[in-house]
This record gives structure tokens, C-alpha cells and sequence, in this order.
């Protein structure tokens, strides 16, 4: 079940430490925010929040990412996946200045 398409699109990650994943989707997600409006949460694994995410949702691996408190993915990070995700939400820059 997807939420309401309306607001922000909040996207966390869960980092964890000496995790190339987890660095490759931090350079991602700044990446695309030149394409796309979302508002990025990191949370590290080893804090009280990011150790009740991990055990909540129970990670195969690094980094856990969240769309608006749902599991996104573990692991490397689906862009076309998440491209879709952003989009269909109108999270996207250009579909905002058209709507203006």
C-alpha cells in the first residue's frame, strides 16, 4: 500500500560503518536530488533509531533505505527502481515547475 502522493517524499537510510553500499547510495541520492525533490534522512545503524529500523525490518545488508517509513531496499540501491518511485510520486523538479 503506498501513501497519499501528496507532501515530501521522506527517503531514510541506514547506514552502516565501512559499508561501500551504503556510500554508494549516499552519492546517488545527492546525485538525484538535482532531478528530483525528496527530503533525506541518514540514519546510522549504531544509534538507538537506526538499531530499532534494522531490527524492525531486518536488513539482509547495507544500508536499509525507507520511502516514507516503508522498506524501500537493502543492499545496493535500485535507481531505476527508485526513479520510478520519485516520479510517479511527483517528486520530480521539472513536473513541479510544470504544475506551478
Amino acid at each position: 500500500m503506498n501513501p497519499p502522493s501528496t507532501g515530501t517524499v521522506r527517503i531514510t537510510v541506514v547506514p552502516s560503518p565501512a559499508c561501500h553500499f551504503c556510500e554508494d547510495a549516499e552519492q546517488t541520492l545527492a546525485g538525484m536530488a538535482d532531478s528530483f525533490t525528496f527530503e533525506l534522512e541518514r540514519v546510522p545503524m549504531e544509534t538507538p533509531e537506526g538499531a530499532r529500523l534494522v531490527a524492525e525490518h531486518r536488513p539482509a545488508l547495507s544500508p536499509l533505505v525507507l520511502v516514507d517509513g516503508i522498506y524501500f531496499s537493502a543492499g545496493r540501491l535500485p535507481r531505476k527502481k527508485l526513479t520510478k518511485l520519485l516520479t510517479a510520486r511527483g517528486a520530480s523538479i521539472a513536473a513541479g515547475a510544470s504544475r506551478g
